[in-house]
């Protein structure tokens, strides 16, 4: 029997309003909606319906805020920084739990996430003390020009369902170092992760105002579009779909705001003849198993050199066999649901597509027949081409496909060919291949020998249609940030 919300140990971490200048709050419409368990199709938490007026609510709020907060020093936001890194890896095993009953990804990967996410917040907190302004040399020696970087205001952080507590540390915890302050829209999917994380920073000392959570899944529109119309928020921060990128783009355009997007991906994961097989194979399972595939940097084309084609074909087949699917919070499972409905439904779409355009289903190819939720059996197709939907889409599934190449420029310029540029992995036991191929392909983050793309000290962000700016490393905290100059004549 798996765990229910019943298991969580620390109860107030379970809340079920939005929250607004400190105080938990139901939508001033009154409307609900509810949230499931994918992998049960449960109803586990009834949740406010924000709207266009909540929203004004909480950037008010916030923007009163931070005309206190962004006068308060780097040293005391790093230590409210640290503290709520430190409570997320004291709470981890219910916040894992939380998000594994909302997002169906194992127990496993769940606690993964959360100290993932607790990283963010530590790294931030020592970048809070690092933002340094610079002393430009004159021509005119009568003056003397220096520069210093100020927070950039409120931020609205809007973050997926797929990493729902990592995605609000990487956000917010970047904001609030800066010396912003926050209105925070989780997926309507996922809400109970960052209203969890909303009790821990609150619990951390951060101050009435800063951190506001509205919470929507059928007027995520309304709600978006109030945030990026609003004059008082400064900056957006999006991680989603290319599409909704874009229209969140054109409506932060009418107040000229900042604003940073991590969109869409087609990562290509590249095997050449040289590789060390093992490592390609274990490379593969992390790059495209981790979260049953809803990664925005999951391995969504497999490009395979001839010479190893067939034989890591076998290899990666009997990996995949062995994978276990079922609910996350059962034990041993590898594999969970995805996280709903038409997620399924697209897979399976990608997968008749293949076997019409020739592609061979080696294994799974379905859905899970004898399981409740929204499961798809991991599956594995050979003889993959350009004419298939995967090679232009993310399929966003547990669904690898392999296609065949034969020399270096050949799958650059396969990998190349799509809109997107966010992830790739490249395994290959020669460096100058891999510096080259690095090189070579048009995205924001490249994997050698490796399955995953992610660290707190890393930029994270793409090129192309896979949007602008980057969240992590130091680069992150700039993006709340901006530049004034100061010129002082000293002449006698």
């Amino acid at each position: 029997m798996g765990k229910t919300l019943q298991d969580i140990q620390r109860k107030d971490l379970l809340q079920s309003q939005g929250f607004i200048d400190d105080e938990w709050v139901g939508a001033s419409s009154g409307a609900t909606f509810s949230v499931y368990d994918p992998a049960t199709l449960d109803k586990i938490a009834t949740i406010p319906e924000m709207n266009a007026v909540d929203v004004d609510k909480a950037v008010t709020a916030a923007h009163r805020a931070f005309q206190s907060y962004k006068k308060t020093s780097a040293r005391q936001r790093a230590r409210w920084l640290r503290k709520w890194s430190d409570l997320c890896l004291e709470n981890a095993d219910d916040l894992a739990l939380i998000l594994t009953l909302e997002n169906g990804k194992t127990l496993a990967e769940a606690k993964g996430e959360v100290i993932y996410a607790a990283s963010f917040l530590e790294w931030f907190a020592g970048e809070a003390e690092r933002v340094h302004g610079q002393v430009v040399p004159p021509a005119n020696l009568n003056q003397r020009i220096l520069t210093f970087k100020q927070p950039i205001g409120v931020a609205a952080c809007l973050t997926p369902w797929n990493f729902p507590i990592a995605m609000i540390t990487r956000k917010v915890g970047a904001a609030l170092a800066a010396g912003c302050t926050t209105v925070w829209k989780p997926a309507g999917e996922t809400p109970l992760s960052a209203l969890a994380q909303a009790v821990l920073a609150h619990e951390a000392g951060f101050p009435k105002g800063s951190i506001n959570v509205i919470t929507t899944l059928n007027t995520v529109a309304e709600v978006g579009e109030a945030l990026c119309k609003n004059d008082l928020v400064r900056k957006v921060s999006f991680t989603g779909s290319t599409r909704v990128g874009k229209l969140l783009a054109s409506q932060c355009s009418a107040t000229l705001k900042k604003l940073s997007l991590e969109l869409g991906g087609n990562s290509p994961f590249i095997v050449f003849d040289d590789a060390n097989l093992e490592t390609a194979v274990e490379a593969c399972i992390n790059a495209k198993f981790r979260n049953s595939g809803q990664t925005c940097v999951t391995a969504n084309r497999i490009f395979v050199q001839k010479g190893v084609y067939h034989e890591f074909a076998d290899k990666l087949s009997k990996k995949i066999q062995a994978l276990k699917i079922g609910p996350g919070t059962e034990e041993g499972v590898n594999v969970g649901p995805l996280t709903h409905d038409r997620a399924v439904e697209k897979a399976l779409n990608h997968i008749n597509d293949a076997k019409k355009h020739g592609g061979q289903i080696v294994l799974g190819g379905s859905s899970v027949p004898d399981l409740k939720g929204y499961f798809l059996q991991p599956t594995l197709i050979k003889n993959m081409n350009r004419q298939m939907l995967t090679t232009r889409e993310e399929t966003f599934a547990p669904v690898v496909g392999l296609y065949e190449f034969a020399t270096e420029d050949e799958v650059l310029e396969l990998a190349n060919d799509c809109d997107v540029g966010l992830g790739s992995f490249i395994i290959t036991e020669s460096m100058a291949r891999a510096w080259r191929v690095t090189e070579g392909l048009e995205v924001g983050m490249v994997g050698v020998n490796l399955g995953m793309l992610s660290a707190s000290e890393s930029p994270f962000g793409g090129v192309k249609h896979s949007g602008y700016g980057r969240e992590g490393g130091t680069q992150g905290i700039e993006e709340y940030l901006h530049i004034k100059s100061m010129l002082i004549n000293v002449a006698n």
